[in-house]
């Protein structure tokens, strides 16, 4: 069934005729047209209504007239939230299962990390709330309607208008700032599923509870600091019961412009968490199920780069799109075990621990006409060093008895994809991948992807 779906989407692609695909460019550059005026208006607008408010709330006044007794706005209508529903979902394929799916080498982080499931498969599905509060405050809510039909709260943040000095304040539950592709929605991604740096060293990308302090600098030069302090309720982190934050990030980015048709932004974050008691599940190396847990520090740097060409700044018909980050890693503690699940050989041991690990991406997408886009994504992980105490002392387990983070393998993926949108709020994407995360195979993996979006929806980040 699958593949018939594949043929039939290469025998539709094939039978694009020249006079067709003339009439579909003149038509797509005039929608471009009008969605770039729209979009210049409605920012001059924004920048307008902010101004207004930043003066009236130094006057003391307010834009309308409130109701004494109930104390809301006449014109209820303007602040009405934006609502939007992305729907995705997959027919996959793969040589190997994606239930037992692992990262050899590398701690697993129990984030979203496998594979698309075999065959069809519902993917996660966003709901999405947006609306200023008042003149100082907007809100946002990202609900995903996962497939297990689970409901979690992805984002539900405030964020300030009105600071000033190129200040903004974010608080609640939102993806932070670090990095490039950690900020952006998954239905925004080029490809399917995250870069292996993201599922090996952030569980396939941070969100956590806490505050975010900005400042854009005014500058014609794109100068943009940040820092973040957070609850720790993810992996690397573990959710601890403190009064304290477990987590904090630093991160800075520049950008600017080339000429009139490249765009161009580089960024270098820091990350840090204290987890405690940081467990997973493991086998010994007769099979056997043991438990291990990690207690210590956390550092994690980043380093990102994109860049984006597009002729005279109009996308709408030929642009390309240049983008990796790496990652540099190194944890330093004390690693438990326990197999008395399993073979209780040894019982309950403990001792140092340290890890220096690295990887990185590097991406590149090419729409070749109006709606059609290939790419090509490079993934690798590098092992590094890694110290345990356990296996150094000689009185317990030997390194075969942690497959998870005992196994000096490299891990590294070749992705190609190719996806056509009919508009901006459709899209169908092929894939296909030869995954070597797991030591001494090779995972073939195949799939088909839609992603649609109903209602409002705002623009997608830089």
């Amino acid at each position: 069934m699958i593949r018939s779906m594949w043929c039939a989407a290469a025998l539709a692609a094939a039978g694009v005729s020249h006079p067709a695909y003339a009439q579909d460019a003149e038509l797509s550059k005039i929608r471009e047209e009008i969605r770039q005026l729209k979009e210049s208006y409605e920012k001059r607008i924004e920048t307008l209504e902010r101004r207004l408010a930043d003066a009236e709330a130094r006057a003391g006044t307010q834009a309308t007239a409130s109701s004494p007794s109930t104390g809301r706005q006449a014109n209820e209508t303007t602040f009405n939230p934006a609502l939007s529903l992305i729907l995705q979902g997959t027919a996959a394929r793969s040589s190997q299962d994606p239930n037992t799916y692992r990262i050899s080498g590398f701690a697993p982080s129990g984030g979203e990390v496998a594979p698309a499931g075999r065959g069809f498969s519902l993917g996660e599905s966003e709901l999405i709330v947006s609306a200023n509060i008042d003149p100082y405050f907007r809100g946002q809510l990202v609900a995903a309607l996962t497939p297990e039909n689970e409901l979690e709260v992805e984002e539900a943040f405030f964020q300030t208008l009105g600071l000033g000095r190129g200040f903004t304040l974010k608080g609640g539950r939102f993806l932070s700032g670090i990095g490039y592709q950690n900020e952006i929605h998954q239905h925004a991604w080029d490809f399917h599923d995250a870069p292996l740096v993201y599922k090996a060293f952030l569980g396939g990308r941070l969100n956590d509870d806490g505050v975010q302090l900005k400042w854009t600098a005014p500058t014609e030069l794109f100068i943009e600091l940040g820092a973040e302090l957070g609850r720790g309720r993810s992996f690397p982190a573990t959710d601890r019961n403190r009064n304290s934050a477990n987590a904090w990030s630093l991160f800075g980015h520049v950008g600017g412009d080339i000429g009139a048709s490249i765009a161009w932004r580089a960024g270098l974050s820091h990350l840090r968490a204290s987890p405690r008691d940081r467990a997973f599940e493991d086998v010994d190396s007769l099979g056997n199920a043991t438990v291990q847990s990690f207690a210590g520090r956390s550092r994690l740097w980043i380093a990102d780069f994109v860049l984006k060409w597009a002729p005279n700044r109009n996308a709408s018909v030929t642009n390309f799109k240049l983008q990796g980050e790496y990652f540099r890693r190194r944890e330093t503690g004390s690693l438990a075990y326990d197999d008395s699940a399993g073979s209780a050989l040894f019982g309950s041991l403990g001792d140092a621990f340290e890890s220096r690990q690295k990887g990185w991406y590097l991406q590149g997408v090419y729409q070749f006409m109006p709606r059609w886009r290939f790419g090509y994504r490079y993934d690798r992980l590098d092992f590094g060093t890694v110290s345990n105490g356990i296996v150094a002392s000689g009185a317990g387990p030997a390194a075969a008895d942690f497959p998870l983070l005992m196994t000096e393998h490299n891990p590294a993926r070749h992705t190609l994809m190719v996806d056509w949108s009919t508009t901006e709020f459709s899209r169908l994407r092929l894939q296909f991948a030869s995954d070597k995360s797991r030591f001494g195979v090779t995972d073939h993996q195949a799939l088909l992807q839609y992603i649609f979006s109903l209602g409002a929806h705002g623009a997608h980040k830089f």
